[in-house]
């Protein structure tokens, strides 16, 4: 691997997270004017359900729990997906198990 390979690698990597956000926002403008069609596949607009009251309230819950969740897991239960050996007491005197020389 050379330099323009990383540097490629590395500038995909800058844009991508950019060119995702264009594309949400690009759907989210078409969803908000045309609407969210009905299960059924009718296309009259009485049949259609509102962007803002409808997917407003159920993405902003999703998020709220979302984060209740993520601030429950980080605040009360830190090391619950951690790995039980870092628990460990050292010990110099001792390797450890899962180290051995090659």
């Amino acid at each position: 691997m050379g330099s323009p390979t990383l540097t490629r690698f590395y500038s995909l990597h800058f844009l991508t997270p950019f060119i995702l956000r264009f594309a949400v926002i690009l759907h989210l403008i078409f969803l908000h004017k045309e609407g969210s069609s009905n299960r059924l596949g009718i296309r009259r607009n009485l049949d259609k359900i509102q962007f803002h009251p409808y997917f407003s309230v159920k993405d902003l819950l999703f998020i709220l729990a979302a984060v209740s969740i993520f601030l429950l897991i980080s605040f009360f239960y830190p090391y619950v997906l951690g790995d039980s050996v870092n628990n460990v007491p050292a010990n110099p005197i001792q390797t450890p198990v899962h180290i051995q020389p090659e």
